[in-house]
């Protein structure tokens, strides 16, 4: 068990994952999808990623297959303030980089067991985030710095119903941590701005199913649909404040402190077609159950034994949906070429938009390719430039101009045997 959690501590100091989907969510299970925006991931059977989106495709592979991702994240998150509390300069708000770069990995494995049955394994992550302020940030209650890192770890099965249908199952244990820390800000207490008014650690081990269906309509057609179910997680750490305990601090001394949250279901539609012996199209309809995902509080417990709300905060989302289109072009005997687009829309209300979950609609314009090296092995590289909306909004008193988009660089190994 001690390996198990070092083995995973050190994937998560890889996966600083910043979220480019809506609100925390991650699209970057691989790169062969990322060329076409990820559009038909529950329908087309690259290679072994499909235990991500959907295991029943695995019983399309005659053989044992390898893939090995890793995605680069490149934001350009900045903020500008538009108005402030009597006393704070709004330019003092204003941040160029609230969210910084990150490398997402992932790998997968997969082997036909026999003519029926297929089974597979992934490691890869469905949700991440990280933002980053300054300590002595003037809004520095509301900022300060908001990680949450997710780790999934999936062991599924796919069985062979007919040579047209087949269905999937999967077994889900997400390690997730999140790291919640707040600073005073300018205020009218004299204290500097830096005090630490907040700090919660925590980590926790949740379990969840998904199930895949796959469809082949005839040689040319195929559609897929994968559900992957909610997953609760409590993060049980340490909370502490450098306020007294008048101002509902700790003094600094830590004290036990837990954040319940769920992380939301999600369902996929896919559908793909092969046009002609070169030109294939994809199309993809997502949606995401963000509603469950209704606020950050932190339960803390006092040495009397005593608890108290350490942190609280209103998300509201609601669920959202995504869409996107791609298709792939035959090249040459050794070259696919990808492209797709995609539209993913926020599950934050204008009501509840915040600076610590940067959030907005999304356009994705994405392209790539995948590169034969001979019959055994081939490599996939991917880019997605996303293009976030202008977003005006007040939090607690402070007005904002926000502007999110974000550059995706990916490179995936594959290789068969």
């Amino acid at each position: 068990m001690k390996f198990t959690k070092t083995l995973i501590a050190a994937s998560l100091a890889f996966v600083s994952a910043d979220t480019f989907a809506a609100a925390f969510q991650l699209s970057e299970q691989n790169a062969s999808g990322l060329g076409r925006a990820y559009a038909g991931e529950a329908s087309i059977a690259d290679d072994a990623s499909v235990v991500a989106r959907n295991p029943a495709l695995m019983t399309l592979f005659k053989d044992k297959q390898l893939s090995v991702a890793a995605i680069g994240v490149i934001p350009d998150v900045s903020l500008e303030g538009e108005g402030a509390p009597t006393g704070i300069d709004e330019s003092s708000l204003d941040d160029d980089s609230i969210a910084p770069s990150a490398v997402v990995p992932a790998a997968y494995f997969t082997m036909p067991y026999n003519d029926k049955v297929s089974i597979g394994f992934g490691a890869f992550s469905n949700f991440g985030l990280s933002t980053d302020f300054e300590d002595d940030y003037s809004a520095g209650q509301i900022a300060g710095k908001t990680e949450i890192f997710t780790v999934n770890l999936n062991a599924s099965v796919a069985y062979k119903v007919t040579e047209k249908f087949s269905y999937g199952i999967g077994l889900n244990v997400i390690y997730a941590e999140a790291e919640i820390v707040r600073h005073l800000g300018e205020t009218p207490l004299p204290l500097p701005a830096q005090t630490e008014a907040r700090n919660l650690k925590g980590d926790d081990t949740g379990f969840g199913l998904n199930v895949g269906l796959m469809y082949q309509l005839d040689d040319n057609s195929r559609f897929g649909f994968n559900y992957r179910s909610e997953t609760d997680i409590t993060f049980d750490g340490d909370f502490s404040s450098a306020l007294s305990t008048s101002f509902g601090g700790t003094d600094g001394v830590k004290y036990p402190g837990s954040v319940d949250i769920t992380l939301p279901a999600i369902a996929e539609f896919s559908g793909s077609h092969q046009l002609d012996d070169k030109l294939g199209l994809h199309y993809s309809v997502l949606w995401t159950g963000w509603s469950s995902f209704e606020s950050l509080e932190a339960q803390v417990t006092a040495p009397t034994g005593d608890k108290f709300i350490g942190f609280e905060k209103d998300e509201s989302f609601s669920d959202s949906m995504r869409y996107a289109i791609g298709s792939d072009y035959q090249y040459s005997e050794n070259l696919l070429l990808r492209a797709g687009v995609a539209f993913d829309e926020s599950p934050v209300s204008q009501d509840h938009l915040s600076i610590s979950i940067p959030d907005t609609d999304r356009f994705w314009f994405s392209f790539g390719g995948n590169y034969a090296i001979d019959q055994n092995s081939n490599v996939d590289l991917g880019v997605s430039i996303i293009r976030g909306k202008t977003q005006n909004f007040e939090e607690e008193g402070f007005e904002f101009e926000s502007k999110g988009h974000a550059v995706l660089l990916g490179a995936q190994y594959n290789y068969k045997f």
